[in-house]
């Protein structure tokens, strides 16, 4: 009784404040405010504490009032916070690591598809031997290309009489391998995978519990043949639960067929990261209009025969080339520019375009230089440094004088002809360039699919990310002979390392907000990126694209690699390099970049066993292998892919890439989302919900209706 009066009490005095609280004009209702201020003196008269501090910065306050708008009461924090608590329990997120896709657009579909081999495994382990080798390999293909295998059985099925019955055999299997699958995750983000035409039936199949229901729901699909669609989706279900994060480590283009297509498939992942790599930039570069790096694009595409890329991906024309050819180089041999691989072209239109585009890129390449002295790279000016002897038509360039560590040398040119570079002015564009220059710009920076494309590259990129104690980036940290990092001079200030990196993953940003229209000499750090140095992406000392083409002594077309690549052999020198990034002792370096010559006898895991490249000739044109790098709870294992048969394999004779399995590193015991960093931001999450509950409680913000 006593409380009860000291309560009444104190709530009369407190509600007597309501009218002094209007006058000063308060945004909270001073009703709520005082009624949470009641609940707190109840807490402290029955416990004898008060949980809430009586004070909070206006810092922490603003953060929280951000926050009170996706949790608009206290029962949804509550209930979040609840939610976040208990997923620190399950299992650590399983992460698939890529690299250096180069185009192989089909090629990544399928490793996507087979989850890098694990969804055999699984489908073995969760159904058996309930299945005939005939079944077995009809489902398999049904969850790899749902829509190609429905399209190539259905008739059949059809015909058979068991419509109705295969697609609920099928989607019964299905959902087995699916409910594995979702222990993994918090039923918000199992929800959330499930597509809202099918999300009634699959709760139904996920359960189990009424086949008769399920029966009659899938006739009533049927009906409208949407019952194919629900395989389709289950399949997809299935892909999106198996692999919890991709993680791309850069050079999703070139020498492949469709750089497009494999943006198209990344875009549909549900979560995706990406590091970008050299090769992305000068996509980026294409697109923002800047000349060598458009120019380097489209010498890709003639040298590998990929213009379905560029014409049909992105609606760009390369008619301006074929005009500048059938004017220039009309008589031309291009020998030394033979196209890789096949196409609809005549090799040798194509054969000239690539000289033309070379030719052009050079100039490009030199004008940047000229404007670029502070990047040293005034050697790599060649153009001028050709001799050319007679006058007219008959003008050939004969050889051209590099220096070398003996002293300045001449080779000899081992193509002659080179029409359009005027000796007293080499680096400036014939007109017939730059009408050709200027329609190719036109078409790059107004392809809307280009952009999008880009600006989600942008978006999802960095220059490196960590998960726990993997260090992943593309290419490397650029080091001296005695592994301290080189720097580097970027917005005024001479930078190395992890600040290397940071400041040039910045600078890639702004100049893409800055458009085509706005551009500037920040596109010049995209051709950097692509072949500068020091760059984190490249890591070589030169690109010899021109030696390659027009010397045949081979010296001239070595790249020297930076220090990087032999010191990541050695255990001390990855744990220094991980601990500028704030790595710990077990920090494990993924980086991609530099294909595995298995054929040379060299290993993916570096000497000191704390290092790996995953660059595994992915694409066609260097070896068509490949690694995936995957991140387990309880390991982390080396996928080995074998040569890609096509889709047209799989589907016909049940074909698959059954990768190598390497298991590179183990736990004493599997990890919860507890023990990693994903796990320490779900507690920070779970403190600012509890914090925001608090200061509903106290009126600090008011809860909505």
């Amino acid at each position: 009784m006593e409380l009860g009066r000291v309560l009444a009490s104190w709530q009369l005095s407190a509600f007597a404040q309501i009218p002094r609280m209007l006058s000063r004009g308060t945004t909270e209702n001073p009703v709520h405010t005082l009624t949470f201020r009641v609940r707190r003196r109840l807490a402290t008269l029955w416990t004898g504490s008060s949980a809430v501090p009586t004070t909070i910065s206006a810092d922490r306050l603003a953060h929280l009032r951000a926050l009170a708008s996706q949790f608009r009461t206290a029962e949804d924090a509550i209930t979040e916070a609840a939610g976040l608590r208990a997923s620190l329990s399950l299992p650590s997120t399983t992460v698939h690591v890529i690299s250096d896709v180069h185009g192989e657009d089909a090629k990544l579909r399928h490793v996507l598809n087979n989850t890098s081999g694990a969804l055999r495994i699984l489908v073995d382990q969760v159904l058996g031997d309930r299945l005939k080798p005939d079944e077995k390999q009809i489902f398999m293909v049904v969850l790899y290309y749902p829509r190609e295998a429905i399209n190539k059985y259905s008739r059949e099925i059809v015909e058979s009489g068991r419509r109705l019955a295969w697609v609920q055999e099928t989607l019964t299997r299905q959902f087995e391998i699916v409910r594995v699958l979702r222990a993994r995750y918090r039923r918000v983000h199992f929800e959330r995978l499930l597509p809202t035409w099918y999300r009634e039936l699959f709760v139904e199949l996920g359960s189990a519990q009424r086949p008769e229901y399920i029966k009659q729901m899938i006739a009533g699909l049927a009906v409208h043949d949407r019952d194919w669609g629900a395989v389709r989706a289950a399949a997809r279900l299935i892909r999106n639960l198996a692999i919890g994060e991709l993680i791309v480590a850069g050079d999703l283009g070139d020498r492949g067929p469709r750089i497009d297509r494999v943006i198209d498939t990344l875009m549909r992942q549900p979560k995706v990261s990406l590091l970008w790599g050299n090769h992305d930039m000068i996509w980026l570069g294409a697109y923002l209009g800047h000349e060598p790096c458009l120019l380097t694009t489209l010498r890709f595409s003639a040298r590998y025969r990929r213009a379905a890329q560029l014409e049909e991906g992105y609606g760009i024309l390369t008619t301006p080339l074929e005009r500048l050819v059938r004017d220039v180089y009309a008589d031309d041999p291009a020998e030394r520019f033979t196209p890789k691989g096949e196409g609809h072209r005549d090799p040798l239109m194509v054969a000239r375009m690539q000289k033309a585009i070379a030719i052009m890129q050079f100039k490009s390449e030199g004008q940047m230089l000229e404007r670029r002295p502070e990047w040293n790279l005034a050697h790599r000016r060649l153009l001028h440094r050709i001799r050319f002897e007679g006058t007219g038509k008959s003008r050939k360039a004969v050889a051209i004088e590099l220096e070398t560590p003996a002293g300045t040398k001449s080779y000899a040119l081992l193509d002659q002809n080179l029409p359009t570079i005027d000796p007293e002015n080499p680096y400036a564009y014939s007109p017939d360039e730059q009408l050709c220059l200027d329609r190719l710009k036109s078409s790059f920076t107004r392809s809307m699919r280009l952009r999008e494309h880009m600006d989600w590259l942008v978006r999802r990129g960095s220059m490196w990310t960590r998960r726990d104690d993997v260090l992943l980036f593309h290419g490397c940290v650029p080091v001296d002979e005695a592994g301290h990092p080189l720097s580097l001079m970027v917005d005024g200030k001479e930078r190395s390392g992890r600040e290397l990196m940071d400041a040039l993953g910045s600078v890639v940003r702004r100049a893409f907000r800055k458009r085509w229209f706005a551009m500037d000499e920040d596109g010049d750090w995209l051709w950097y990126l692509w072949g500068g140095p020091r760059s984190p992406l490249f890591g070589k000392d030169k690109l010899a694209t021109f030696e390659t083409y027009f010397l045949a002594e081979k010296e001239t077309h070595k790249e020297h690699k930076n220090a990087y690549f032999d010191l990541i052999h050695d255990a001390t020198f990855v744990r220094n390099i991980g601990r500028l990034f704030g790595c710990g002792e077990d920090v494990l370096i993924v980086n991609g970049h530099v294909p595995v010559k298995i054929e040379k006898g060299e290993h993916p895991v570096k000497k000191g066993g704390n290092a790996i490249t995953i660059d595994g000739a992915f694409s066609e044109a260097y070896g068509d292998r490949g690694y995936t790098l995957v991140l387990k709870p309880d390991r982390i294992d080396l996928a080995e892919h074998a040569k890609f048969d096509g889709i047209d394999a799989t589907i016909t004779r049940g074909a698959d890439m059954v990768p190598k399995i390497e298991t590179i590193r183990t736990y004493q015991r599997p990890r919860t989302a507890r023990d990693t960093e994903e796990g320490a931001h779900i507690e920070r999450s779970i403190a600012d919900l509890d914090a925001l509950v608090q200061a509903y409680y106290e009126g600090l913000i008011t809860q909505e209706a």
